[in-house]
């Protein structure tokens, strides 16, 4: 195995934590964007930022679900259960989602976003946890020939 297959392999590792990352910080400049807005412009604003976090938490979801989930039941059969769990917690984050665009949308209070964005970071972080708990060691020895894009979304 070449010095570059090594590092392409460990790489899988690193780019779930860094996508974990991403997502954790578009969160907190939403929940930001929340906190400090007023008028129409912040509303605007916090569109655009709910828009681009849901989108960014949602296409690492699918690309998870669609690439990497059965790449790794592939490899390893006895994570069927936790690949499961974790794919119910993104039906759930979904749905979460769905809630918080749709109060976006009907210009919800600054309180009732803050509400949807505690809920949703809240299952989030507990996901995160438990999915880098299960699969960190795994993604390093992980071979899938893939684009990360494709696995873990357009982050």
């Amino acid at each position: 195995m070449t010095e570059r297959e090594t590092t392409r392999l460990v790489a899988w590792s690193n780019e779930l934590r860094q996508v974990h990352l991403r997502i954790r910080d578009a969160l907190e400049v939403t929940r930001q964007a929340v906190r400090d807005g007023t008028g129409q412009q912040a509303t605007r604003d916090l569109l655009l930022y709910c828009h681009g976090f849901c989108a960014a938490l949602d296409g690492h979801h699918r690309g998870e679900d669609r690439a990497l989930f059965p790449a790794i039941e592939a490899a390893h059969p006895d994570l069927a259960p936790v690949l499961r769990a974790l794919e119910q917690d993104h039906s759930m984050i979904s749905h979460l989602l769905q809630g918080l665009r749709q109060a976006v949308e009907r210009s919800a209070t600054p309180d009732e976003l803050d509400r949807h964005l505690e809920g949703v970071a809240a299952i989030m972080e507990n996901h995160f946890r438990y999915e880098e708990k299960q699969l960190l060691t795994v993604l390093e020895n992980l071979e899938l020939d893939a684009a990360v894009k494709e696995v873990f979304g357009p982050l």
